[in-house]
């Protein structure tokens, strides 16, 4: 993994510089250096870089500036500070701001290789687990590695099929409590008395049919965490009981009068509008401040379409009967794009499943899409990209051609030749990579 992340170091101190980047290089890191805030923010705008360790006190811009100017071109990128014991406070006030650590001079050489491990690992984890490139996600990815830490109570809100629970195990997974499980039921899909049994257990004996005691999803996620998605659609009899879960820490069992401690963090998610709810009284208002502790909003597909190209690749990936399909033609790719997605995420990838099965030539075309994407585009599919020649073409050799003449034209400042091609920073980057593009030298 250390091998393909790209590290830049910041320091106005030559030798600090060489010492760090002496020390990178040997655990396998790529390591660019710069000597001041300017020189760093020139190299971001050039070459993506997966990290930056920055010395706090420096001439000219500090790191404080440098961290807000970084967060501005790449809202991913992991920013490490390294300060005197005497700017604490300084430093602190940097993670509030958007770092993801600081660490105190002297540096200590395993504490620092220790915390660069860590984050670029979870930094992986999430790019395998929530797909996107585009400022929202990087955004929410940041988040999730903020809160993964804490204990406190996320509310997941978004429309349907737009990743909830994606997120939710992402949360799980970079917490201390990842080694333990994650258990999750859809409030909306089990009637009242199942899902109190559900989620607390019962003794034997408490109902018809009830010949054994069993542990509820709160006992069977002890010391990990219990997702629940759609609780906007619970009844406020179990609202009440949730509450008092959350509250005291404890559960009942169906049939019990004995509580039972818990140790579990709670992650909720739904699409509904919990807050008219708790203004018609069809939602408790007590849960509900006790659930917003943390609120995460994921936005829809249709407010994201720089993320759908990556998407179609990724799904794609994961089809074994797609290992014929080289991508999709210019019509097909374009009406994807400007698809609004009512089913989000997980309708793309129905559609893009469909496709698979349905493609007899080398690319995916129009026809092999749903008909409901082909009635929304109808009649402007294929308005801006002209005729297709008899012969037709190869889709992989116009993408890769528009992408070298922006970096060509923009003089390859990758800033410059995403505004070109209306793609977002690193969507370009992920492009770049994928067609091995580089500046011949």
């Amino acid at each position: 993994m250390p091998r393909h992340s790209k590290i830049l170091v910041v320091d106005d101190e030559r030798r600090q510089r060489e010492i760090l980047e002496l020390i990178l290089n040997e655990e396998g890191y790529c390591v660019a250096s710069a000597a001041s805030g300017e020189q760093a923010l020139k190299m971001i705008r050039q070459e993506r870089y997966d990290l930056v360790l920055t010395d706090l006190k420096m001439v000219g811009m500090d790191g404080i500036k440098l961290l807000q100017h970084l967060l501005q071109i790449d809202s991913s990128i992991i920013v490490i500070l390294m300060t005197a014991h005497g700017s604490i406070d300084s430093a602190k006030e940097a993670i509030r701001l958007g770092a993801y650590d600081y660490l105190e001079k002297p540096l200590d050489r395993e504490k620092l290789l220790e915390v660069i491990k860590v984050a670029l690992g979870r930094l992986r984890k999430l790019d395998t687990a929530i797909i996107g490139e585009s400022a929202e996600i990087q955004k929410i990815k940041k988040i999730i590695l903020k809160i993964a830490a804490s204990d406190e109570t996320v509310l997941i809100r978004g429309e349907s099929g737009v990743g909830k629970e994606l997120v939710a195990r992402a949360i799980h997974e970079n917490s201390r409590r990842a080694s333990a499980n994650f258990c999750a039921v859809n409030c909306a899909a089990i009637n009242e008395n199942l899902l109190e049994s559900e989620l607390f257990g019962h003794e034997k004996g408490a109902f018809t049919g009830a010949h054994t005691d069993k542990k509820g999803l709160f006992e069977a996620a002890a010391n990990g965490t219990l997702f629940l998605d759609e609780i906007g659609d619970m009844s406020i009899s179990m609202q009440a009981k949730i509450l008092r879960a959350l509250q005291e820490r404890e559960i009942l069992r169906v049939g019990s009068t004995r509580p039972t401690k818990i140790d579990v963090r709670l992650i909720a998610a739904t699409n509904r509008d919990l807050e008219a709810m708790v203004k018609e009284n069809s939602f408790r208002s007590d849960l509900y401040y006790r659930l917003n502790v943390i609120p995460i909003h994921l936005p829809p597909l249709r407010s994201r379409k720089e993320d759908i190209p990556i998407l179609i690749d990724y799904f794609l990936a994961r089809q074994p009967a797609a290992a014929k399909i080289k991508g999709l033609t210019p019509a097909a790719q374009k009406l994807l794009i400007n698809y609004s997605w009512p089913g989000n995420v997980r309708q793309l990838e129905s559609a893009i499943k469909r496709a698979v099965l349905l493609c007899e030539a080398e690319y995916i075309d129009v026809e092999d899409l749903p008909i409901e994407i082909r009635q929304a585009g109808s009649g402007s599919t294929t308005s801006s990209f002209g005729k297709l020649p008899p012969e037709g073409i190869s889709f992989e050799d116009l993408e890769r051609s528009l992408i070298l003449q922006a970096m060509e034209q923009a003089d390859w400042n990758i800033t410059r030749a995403a505004k070109l091609l209306g793609l977002t920073f690193r969507t370009l980057q992920y492009r770049l990579e994928k067609f091995d593009i580089k500046k011949q030298k």
